[in-house]
């Protein structure tokens, strides 16, 4: 059976079957606005008119923009203060009548790539990058998910500056920052990572991940970087997988 995947994302929901022995979507991507503001109740009537839609009764898997932990909301840095302890996977649950699986979306992009992108088969620590309007992050310790990293948020001295708030795609583009003037701002955070973590692989998704060859030649750190595989499909796909094999 296929496994209904719902990506949440701050402009849109997107939502497809994927088979998961694949990791391909096996129906059209379906995309709606979403609400705004962004409040539980009219996010999960958009879920539930999703399903509703697709006549889907099985588990489903949700990536979510914020922490998880037990199926639980338990920040709200670019969502609404309002989700900040709201019970997502139990309301989202009982609003679709079908089991649901809520986890933080980047981590649902990182399994997916993990699993079938840039990171398969890839032993030691992985880190996985969601550049667009914040940084979103996924972390790997030998293919097991160390969850809800949150490293967008890391402060950088230098910069006196949240990463996401000094090297995210969004930055680049209100300070109409070149590729290669963008790239610097990467590094810098990149490298930060790499001292920290030592990581065997850096892959770099979002977006920006198609424009993969205007910046990361120029970074200057020895973790091997790499663009993602999977890009705006990646979400989904993890959340499916993380619906079957109950990951949290």
């Amino acid at each position: 059976m296929d496994i209904l995947g719902i990506d949440i994302g701050g402009s849109g929901i997107k939502g497809a079957f994927v088979n998961v022995k694949k990791g391909k979507l096996s129906s059209e991507r379906v995309r709606i606005p979403t609400p705004q503001p962004a409040l539980p109740d009219a996010i999960n009537d958009k879920i539930g008119k999703l399903v509703k839609n697709h006549k889907y009764d099985g588990p489903i898997g949700v990536g979510f923009p914020a922490i998880i932990q037990d199926g639980v909301v338990r920040s709200a840095a670019n969502v609404a203060e309002e989700w900040i302890g709201y019970p997502g996977a139990k309301v989202m649950s009982k609003t679709t009548g079908c089991q649901v699986t809520l986890l933080n979306d980047a981590d649902a992009a990182g399994i997916a790539e993990m699993r079938f992108g840039a990171g398969k088969k890839k032993r030691g620590v992985v880190i996985v990058l969601t550049l667009g309007t914040g940084i979103g992050s996924s972390l790997f310790a030998d293919g097991k998910l160390v969850p809800n990293t949150e490293l967008g948020h890391l402060f950088l001295r230098n910069s006196k500056a949240d990463a996401e708030d000094y090297a995210s795609d969004r930055i680049r583009a209100a300070e109409r920052l070149t590729w290669k003037n963008w790239a610097v701002r990467l590094d810098e955070y990149i490298h930060h990572l790499e001292f920290i973590f030592s990581p065997t692989l850096i892959i770099l998704g979002g977006g920006v991940s198609k424009r993969y060859d205007k910046f990361i030649p120029h970074l200057t750190v020895k973790t091997r970087v790499v663009p993602a595989q999977l890009r705006n499909e990646a979400g989904i796909v993890g959340a499916a997988i993380a619906a079957v094999e109950n990951i949290r």
